[in-house]
């Protein structure tokens, strides 16, 4: 939920879903090449959960297993669904080749950066596919500061995450608005104090963004750097 009033002198952004293409049709890309489908992928994933406590993903973007171990408990939980034990040495090319960067969202972060703002971004994220995806855009011309899951131990929604981007940011919560795709992300990020904007598509998001960012909030930064 977006909130006006407040003067907000950072944005911190989601990466998967927010400045690219929605994840959804990589995980589509991946049911065309393989012949998996995504219930099965889920399917698979919640046994897993069920048999060891926690979602394998989970441990995957908090770095606390390898992408090779994911892959060969996932294989391990499609085996009895599909009745053969599926190849999935291909998943991280499959699910990039499908993933393109959104534009209009990435020129906005680039709009704002160039306004003034503060830029950061905090990703739930696998540490092997760090080189894939910082290939994709401009992150360090924008963003001055990125907090990935995978290199930190803990993962969105999880307080801590939030607790070491404000940290790296350097304001209080109050000064920070955050953006994500996922809607749980967005309410740990409203439970650590930040205003948000749930991200949909970017005729949603971007005047929500830019409302949250306006002129009340424009004067409200305007006399902070007077001080």
């Amino acid at each position: 939920m977006a909130e006006t009033g407040s003067a907000v002198r950072a944005v911190i952004s989601d990466f998967g879903g927010v400045l690219t293409t929605p994840l959804i049709q990589s995980f589509m890309a991946f049911q065309d090449r393989t012949g998996i489908s995504t219930e099965n992928l889920g399917e698979a994933m919640r046994a897993i959960a069920a048999a060891d406590g926690e979602n394998p993903l989970f441990e995957l973007e908090r770095g606390e297993i390898t992408e090779a171990v994911f892959l060969e408990r996932l294989a391990d939980g499609l085996e009895p669904l599909l009745g053969h034990r599926p190849q999935l040495h291909r998943f991280k090319e499959i699910y990039f080749e499908a993933l393109n960067p959104n534009l209009p969202m990435i020129e906005l972060m680039r709009e704002l950066k160039e306004a003034g703002y503060r830029m950061a971004m905090l990703t739930n994220n696998v540490r092997e596919w760090e080189p894939l995806w910082r290939s994709m855009l401009p992150v360090d011309e924008i963003f001055e500061t990125v907090v990935d899951s995978g290199f930190v131990g803990c993962r969105k929604p999880e307080s801590r995450i939030y607790a070491i981007a404000l940290d790296r940011i350097g304001l209080p919560a109050e000064d920070c608005l955050f953006i994500d795709d996922v809607k749980v992300n967005c309410e740990g990020a409203e439970k650590a104090g930040m205003s948000t904007v749930h991200f949909q598509d970017n005729e949603q998001a971007t005047p929500e963004i830019r409302k949250t960012l306006g002129a009340e909030n424009q004067a409200g930064r305007g006399m902070q750097r007077g001080r």
